[in-house]
């Protein structure tokens, strides 16, 4: 879009009676209907939607902005001139609409906002655009998302069963633009190329999921998408919004669900966005108690305000409607569910309770999972939750917020710290494996080792533990397989597969060349024998929210870094999992177990395959010893390499 001066001299609109009745798309009883805080398909009216009018084919443009004194539709089909469009306020609704016959599908366009006061007029992308220009162009796109014909019915028909709570849910989580680069031009793939490439490599790993960092348009490529523009528009960055539907469509033809990474916890102050839309503080709070997120230079949505809850709450269910999503992860809820988060002690104001809750973004959480819940029957819904909140996972309808699971930061934070300790200094941190179990199933829980993990030099995953390239091999083999054996359901950041050297760089691409490496093409084959091996035995998965699925055999060998537990499943069926994660091989290792009879070894993580120096022993038979320990009538004798995880499963037909 050319460059326009905000300060030119627009003229009144004119009087047109044609403009003025009937080029006016939408009836008043529409609007309202539309502006009603309940209305969960908003979206239906509001933005651009191309239609027939009078007999004439055009677009439809509705947008809420109810403080100001003047909007104009201005494009590429009217020159971008002021005046040319003038828009027509519904004053009981604030919303202003126009219809303008002869334009279709791929018009560029924006409003001309006159704010009240002093402010110039200024050029606003449209809230509600289902598409952007490729940045750093922040015009709106009139884009028609009902073209698209989907062959996924299988999946949805299915997906409520696979995503309750007793389900293996296990994710690769994705940034789009630097999981691979189309080869010699330095571009990330696209929708299209990515559900070619991308689709059939995490299917084969064996995962249940594939989770993308934001697709939500945004300026910025250094926000990972985090600093969200556009709500309801894919970002243009990797192709179109039917390249993405087409994307989506091939995970779940492969038997993937799709989660979305969504961001109603803030949004940046550019010019063309949300901030001061109409000329005052519509989107975000007037109160500068509450109005910013001074560390992240943004802004934060006014939760109080009907209106604009009902504006996250239709973006969240536009996405599971328009894309057939399967699942949202909300991100940095802890940022919202505090009024002092990020702020001194003179920068924020208690509720009216005298507590530091924020009372207005609890509601709003409560309503969006509700909401969810009760128009898409099967969808998941994240927190990315780091406090010591109660109920995230309650429902809201008993004061919880209604989240189905909450990423488990305490067992990432513990855990990671302990896989960064020397090996010789492990000992005495072994309260970082056990105490997170103490609080595994306040909530249901996922397990991340996410994109956070491995930025902003904390290091790779591969690279925690500062020792020889075996040493941190073999580490992060047991920290995968630790984390497999564990309760609740799993999420693995990209690269972490290939064990990569560097730290996760968002311009760049994962280092592909490892796969080459069979020390790191082990580490691969781990992933997909660990996600098999979850998918398919029930002591895995089915009470991964319920204490009775787990079950600690031996913390006591502190000294020696060695812990052992078991994990079960309805009908008796038993696990035990066995870790050494200090540097010394243990070749007569006792652990006590409640059952006698045959326990058959399925998988050892020092094995040659894995990377390790092992050799493949699948299928041999342990056999209990009637002298017990750590509690229990019987024992197993094992051998234990150094940083080494094996799992055992009860036999068939023992006694």
């Amino acid at each position: 879009m050319r460059q326009l001066r905000a300060n030119l001299a627009i003229p009144a609109p004119t009087k047109d009676p044609v403009t003025q009745t009937s080029l006016l798309p939408y009836s008043a009883a529409e609007l309202e209907a539309a502006a009603a805080a309940g209305n969960l398909r908003a979206y239906d009216v509001l933005g651009a939607h191309c239609c027939v009018r009078a007999g004439q084919a055009g677009v439809a443009f509705a947008v809420w902005a109810p403080n100001a004194t003047r909007v104009d539709v201005v494009g590429d089909f009217n020159g971008w001139q002021p005046a040319a469009h003038p828009m027509q306020l519904h004053r009981k609704t604030g919303i202003w609409q126009l219809f303008v016959p002869g334009i279709q599908a791929g018009a560029l366009y924006k409003y001309l906002v006159s704010g009240s006061g002093a402010r110039e007029p200024c050029f606003k992308a449209d809230p509600l655009a289902f598409a952007a220009e490729l940045r750093p162009a922040t015009a709106s796109i009139v884009c028609d998302l009902s073209r698209y014909a989907w062959q996924d019915a299988r999946w949805m028909q299915a997906r409520a069963h696979r995503q309750q709570p007793e389900a293996p849910i296990s994710i690769y989580e994705v940034h789009a633009g630097s999981w691979r680069h189309q080869a010699g031009t330095g571009q990330p793939l696209t929708y299209r190329q990515l559900a070619a490439e991308l689709v059939p490599y995490v299917a084969g790993l064996g995962f249940s999921h594939i989770e993308v960092l934001p697709l939500t348009e945004h300026p910025l490529d250094a926000s990972w998408g985090y600093q969200t523009t556009g709500y309801f528009a894919a970002t243009s960055r990797f192709g179109s919004p039917d390249d993405l539907m087409y994307f989506v469509d091939a995970c779940h033809c492969a038997g993937l669900g799709v989660i979305l990474d969504w961001v109603p916890g803030h949004f940046p102050k550019d010019a063309h966005g949300l901030a001061q839309f109409d000329g005052t503080a519509l989107y975000e709070y007037a109160d500068e108690a509450r109005a910013q997120h001074r560390g992240w230079g943004t802004y934060v949505f006014n939760y109080g305000s009907a209106q604009v809850a009902a504006f996250l709450i239709n973006s969240a269910l536009f996405w599971l409607d328009f894309y057939h999503i399967d699942g949202l992860r909300v991100d940095a809820v802890s940022s919202m569910l505090y009024l002092d988060y990020a702020r001194g002690a003179d920068e924020w104001r208690p509720n009216a309770h005298g507590g530091r809750e924020h009372l207005e973004a609890v509601a709003f959480l409560q309503q969006l999972n509700a909401a969810v819940h009760a128009q898409f029957a099967g969808v998941i819904t994240f927190a990315e939750e780091a406090s010591d909140w109660a109920g995230v996972t309650a429902p809201a309808a008993g004061g919880g917020l209604g989240f189905d699971f909450k990423w488990n930061m305490g067992w990432m934070s513990d855990t990671l710290r302990y896989w960064s300790t020397p090996l010789a200094a492990r000992a005495a941190e072994q309260a970082a494996l056990t105490f997170p179990l103490t609080f595994a199933f306040n909530e249901n829980f996922l397990m991340p080792l996410s994109h956070d993990e491995v930025v902003h030099e904390k290091r790779s995953l591969l690279r925690r533990l500062q020792a020889a390239p075996h040493l941190q091999l073999a580490n992060l083999r047991a920290l995968l397989a630790f984390m497999f054996a564990l309760p609740g359901k799993k999420l693995l950041f990209m690269g972490s597969e290939l064990g990569v050297n560097a730290e996760w760089d968002h311009a760049g691409q994962l280092a592909w060349a490892l796969s080459a490496d069979a020390r790191h093409a082990g580490l691969a084959a781990l992933v997909r024998d660990l996600n098999s091996m979850y998918r398919v035995l029930p002591a895995l998965h089915a009470w991964d929210c319920r204490p009775a699925g787990f079950a600690w055999r031996d913390i006591s060998a502190a000294q020696r870094g060695i812990v052992a537990f078991e994990r079960n499943a309805p009908g008796g069926e038993v696990l035990l999992a066995v870790c050494n994660f200090s540097g010394e091989a243990e070749h007569s290792y006792q652990v006590g177990v409640q059952h006698p009879g045959s326990y058959k070894l399925l998988l050892n993580t020092d094995w040659l395959q894995y990377g390790g120096a092992g050799l493949d022993a699948a299928g041999e038979l342990l056999q209990a010893g009637d002298e017990g320990c750590h509690g229990c009538e019987f024992a197993l004798s094992i051998a234990l390499p150094a940083l080494t995880v094996l799992l055992l499963q009860r036999s068939e037909g023992t006694a």
